[in-house]
């Protein structure tokens, strides 16, 4: 997932991805990113951590449950957040290919949209049957 040393293999403009001074136009477009990516996906994990620290400090055991649930929605929201800012790091560079060429990395979110919106489904549907436990 994770790539090492993988700043010496990104060029933009001839330069290493480490060492590059980015213009005006490229520091507000890296930035943008950062904001849709970053600050969306962070901060939704965090009002999850924070609704399961709610439930967990202010209910009954009966709601742990469903306490821990959010937090474990919380910490899949903050991996897939973490894996789209590895990608989004990226896209802004060229690599260079096994045979030589340049190629552009550009990686739309279609990925993380699909297994966002998977996990969602799945912690809605838990937090339904876990509601409706609560009557029995």
């Amino acid at each position: 997932m994770f790539e090492v040393h993988a700043a010496d293999r990104y060029h933009l403009r001839m330069h290493r991805a480490r060492s590059v001074v980015l213009t005006n136009d490229e520091l507000v477009e890296v930035r943008a990113a950062q904001r849709t990516f970053e600050g969306a996906y962070i901060r939704t994990a965090l009002s999850q951590f924070s609704f399961a620290l709610v439930v967990l400090k202010i209910f009954t055991a009966e709601f742990y449950s469903i306490g821990a649930l959010f937090a474990i929605y919380g910490a899949g929201v903050l991996f897939a957040s973490l894996f789209r800012r590895q990608q989004g790091n990226k896209q802004f560079f060229s690599e260079i290919g096994e045979n030589g060429l340049n190629r552009k990395r550009f990686r739309t979110s279609g990925n993380v949209v699909v297994v966002l919106t998977a996990l969602s489904v799945a912690a809605y549907g838990c937090l339904l049957g876990l509601t409706l436990k609560l009557g029995e």
